[in-house]
């Protein structure tokens, strides 16, 4: 049966954004998070990504995950200075907290001296903490940290419960427990003798004797006059206490002790309540005393504004930071290739807990004319960028992956690029090798141990910090640490290695993740001389591609050498890949610097004929890239050792050696150097000896001959050096600091379905339908009339669905047609038109308006 058919997609009835404080005030947050608006729900969702894992059913549910404890740290941990002194000023005061106490809190009573031991405020000092009060307000009510009315402001429980002062964990205020919490559990004629210790009447129960108690501490006049009464020791163990920590060590501090039984300052302080016993042996200054002493104020110093880096040297020419950068990103790309082929003819072993063992490293900082801890860096930068990997064979060996030879066919600035933001973006540290770890053991490079979490977001804060200085101008960590702990107080993280006698004893990871941060910048190029180069910028900002701007800037790759008569060949700059990688395969590299100087040997042109060169090849090569003609000693040197290649051969019997030449063989078997072989004559040209091919190739070799492997056949076996390739790998993926920032596209979707399930949740039914959460029930002909009755008048019903996996769920929907057994449908839930089985609606109810 067909009936008729209403609006394809009827308006979704949304709630009216609504601002707290603007209507009545919200008794839940869950009840406020309903009266904000879309953008509002959008902003807590992106600065609190944690919260869509799973996305939450409904605001109920939202409010919930809010309120957990792991997700309010890491919101916490996440806010500036003077935010996070907003909210440890919250906790210490009332819930329900005005903006005004808050102010009073932070910058004490106007007419209200200060203690000496608080950093004085000016006048402007106090007005820029009023400026900046709104905007940490906002912040905290922004990522659900804080709700209410404007005038009665409430940190969620768990923040709370996290930034509250106790005599345990007094926290960055230095505060302890407030008069009635330090005083739970006191027996009611405990409370009765501090009040007339105090001088004031008894009550008639315990709670009006702490209230009675409180009102006391916080009423400057009456707290004043008592205190004047003290003994001067006493107000000098107060002094000690009033800044933190708030706690002492005394004998028996639960012992009564009343006004006329004091003796000592301690004992009339616990007669008076101005001490309180948090144990056996230990006293608790109340919260109430300390802020009076204080003069009002919860934390020593204010800090609203952010310090900014007050850099001492002086600023450098800017196109001088860029050429200097520029030089060390194409020496950066020359190591990162020197090392990699180095790994691919002799790939090192990997150990049995991962990483590179000492020795590999020694070797592999030798040949780099390096430190062990650059090598280090290097070898983290490769396999950060994805170059470098396991090979995951049987006897595991690090070797350049497949992506290398594509990064090889890159321009300089392409692979620099690849390489600085690999390194941005990297959780590894390669500063932590050799240092120890909780077991005492050295972390090694490349190891499983040197991913910290915090290493992207330092690096990213640093340079931004040297970003936002005058082009040119350099910093030091010192320089940047102030502002960088202004910005993220709670995330500077845990020394990685063990304290030293010489440590600061207030050292952080992120003080070693800075220092680490701008060395390792001035070795990749992202810095030149202490400042930020342009392509750095460009990275940093993406408002330029890094290739493009750093192309200009580095040196042209030529295509000649000079040769010399000494052997040697000059390379006046860098070369292009191809023409350095073919030089290297013919004459070894003598020394490095702004000429690369590389010295023909009779091994090393042998190496490039067991690669398969011929002496024409060679010559062809030379004469070709040559700005001078080949010199004829060099010329000479190729021609002689390629008329004796391959006239000895050797084989495999234990082995064999074999030559036309009767004469050289026996040469070769009256030479001493080839006792340890123990060669036999078998035939004219033909010797057997007692040693493995490989061996008796290397012996002859060392003995000056140039001998050439053969096949079972007889043919002549080219040995090319070819470089070892591990399978494809992907680059490692850094370590997560938390879940990703959601997109546009996630975070419209997650608000339409939490928006959705909110309505489904805490829509009035016109019908009794009884437990919210359960499934209305209908029979099946009441429900056919109903959503036909509702097509025909536009209404919207309450469902209850089961899908084809049986999970059940509540829709709200429009009926749009009921035809053939289904239901076509707006569902608000998945803001979409849908069509629902009749057979599968477990019942309808209509909704109130």
């Amino acid at each position: 049966m067909t009936t008729q058919q209403g609006p394809q997609r009827p308006a979704a009835r949304r709630p009216a954004p609504q601002r707290p404080g603007k209507a009545a005030a919200p008794r839940t947050l869950a009840e406020e998070l309903r009266g904000r608006a879309d953008d509002d729900l959008a902003t807590l969702l992106r600065s609190r990504p944690d919260l869509l894992n799973p996305v939450p059913g409904d605001l109920t549910q939202l409010a919930a995950r809010l309120s957990s404890r792991a997700s309010a740290l890491r919101a916490l941990e996440r806010l500036d200075r003077f935010t996070l002194q907003v909210a440890e000023a919250l906790a210490a005061a009332p819930d329900g907290a005005s903006p005004a106490a808050v102010r009073t809190l932070l910058t004490g009573p106007a007419k209200v001296k200060p203690h000496p031991g608080a950093t004085p405020l000016t006048t402007a000092d106090r007005a820029a903490v009023a400026a900046a009060l709104p905007r940490a307000l906002a912040t905290l009510r922004d990522r659900a940290l804080l709700w209410g009315p404007e005038n009665g402001l409430r940190l969620v429980i768990a923040a709370r419960e996290a930034l509250a002062p106790t005599a345990a964990n007094p926290g960055r205020t230095g505060l302890g427990p407030t008069l009635a919490d330090a005083t739970l559990g006191m027996s009611p004629a405990r409370l009765q003798q501090l009040l007339a210790s105090a001088g004031q009447p008894a009550t008639a129960d315990p709670v009006t004797a702490v209230a009675a108690l409180t009102a006391l501490l916080g009423d400057r006049a009456r707290c004043d006059a008592l205190l004047a009464t003290a003994p001067e020791p006493a107000l000098r163990l107060l002094d000690r206490l009033v800044w933190g920590p708030p706690t002492g060590t005394v004998p028996d501090a639960t012992r009564p002790v009343t006004a006329e039984d004091a003796q000592s300052p301690v004992e009339w302080l616990l007669a008076r309540g101005l001490l309180l016993p948090s144990g056996p042996g230990s006293v608790v200054l109340p919260r109430e005393l300390a802020l009076h002493l204080r003069g009002g104020r919860s934390h020593r110093t204010v800090e609203p504004v952010q310090p900014e880096p007050a850099p001492a040297g002086a600023p450098r020419d800017p196109q001088t930071v860029d050429r200097a950068a520029a030089g060390q990103a194409h020496t950066a790309v020359r190591i990162v290739e020197e090392l990699l082929d180095l790994w691919g003819l002799n790939p090192p072993p990997t150990l049995r807990a991962g990483g590179l063992g000492v020795r590999d490293l020694k070797r592999t900082a030798q040949a780099l004319e390096t430190t062990e801890q650059q090598a280090a860096f290097w070898l983290e930068l490769a396999y950060t960028a994805g170059l470098l990997a396991p090979d995951t064979e049987a006897d595991e060996r690090w070797a350049p992956t497949p992506a290398y030879d594509g990064w090889l066919q890159q321009d300089t600035a392409d692979r620099w690029t690849l390489l600085a933001e690999s390194w941005l973006a990297a959780t590894r540290v390669p500063a932590l090798t050799g240092t120890p770890d909780g077991r005492g053991r050295q972390r090694a490079a490349l190891g499983p141990e040197l991913d910290r979490t915090l290493a992207p977001s330092v690096r990213r804060a640093a340079l931004a910090l040297l970003a936002e200085l005058p082009p040119g101008t350099p910093a030091t960590a010192d320089e940047l640490l102030p502002t960088l702990r202004w910005q993220r107080p709670l995330r500077g993280g845990h020394v990685p290695a063990q304290q030293t006698a010489g440590d600061a004893p207030g050292r952080e990871l992120r003080d070693d993740l800075t220092v680490w941060t701008l060395a390792e910048a001035e070795l990749l190029g992202i810095t030149g001389r202490g400042a930020l180069a342009a392509p750095a910028r460009a990275l940093l900002t993406a408002e330029a591609d890094p290739a493009e701007v750093l192309a200009p800037l580095l040196p042209q790759p030529l295509d000649h050498v000079i040769l010399q008569p000494d052997l040697t060949a000059i390379a006046p700059g860098p070369l292009l890949t191809p023409l350095a990688q073919a030089l290297a395969l013919c004459a070894d590299v003598e020394s490095k610097g702004g000429a690369t100087v590389y010295r023909f040997t009779a091994e090393s042109v042998r190496r490039a004929l067991d690669a398969g060169r011929t002496a024409a090849d060679l010559q062809a090569f030379l004469e070709q890239h040559s700005r001078t003609p080949v010199p004829q000693p060099l010329a000479y040197l190729v021609d002689d050792v390629a008329r004796r290649h391959g006239i000895l051969r050797v084989g495999a019997a234990s082995s064999y050696l074999r030559c036309d030449d009767p004469a050289l063989l026996g040469e070769v078997l009256a030479d001493r150097r080839a006792a340890d072989l123990r060669l036999r004559l078998l035939a004219p040209t033909v010797l057997a000896a007692q040693a493995a091919p490989d061996a008796l190739l290397a012996t002859l070799r060392t003995m000056g001959y140039a001998p050439a492997a053969e096949s079972a056949e007889g043919d002549v076996l080219i040995t090319r050096p070819d470089s070892h390739r591990t399978p494809p790998r992907a680059a490692p993926v850094p370590v997560p600091d938390g879940p990703p920032t959601p997109d546009d596209t996630l975070l419209a979707a997650a608000i339409k379905a939490i928006r959705a399930g909110d309505r489904a949740a805490t829509a009035v039914r016109r019908e009794p339908a009884g437990d919210a959460q359960r499934l209305p029930r209908t029979p099946a002909a009441e429900t056919l009339a109903a959503l036909q009755t509702a097509v025909l008048l536009g209404e919207r019903m309450w469902i209850g669905y089961l899908n084809a996996e049986g999970l059940a769920s509540q829709r709200i929907i429009d009926p749009v047609k009921v035809e053939g057994g289904f239901v076509t449908a707006f569902d608000h839930h998945a803001d979409e038109v849908r069509t629902f089985a009749l057979h599968r609606i477990t019942g309808v109810a209509e909704l109130e308006e």
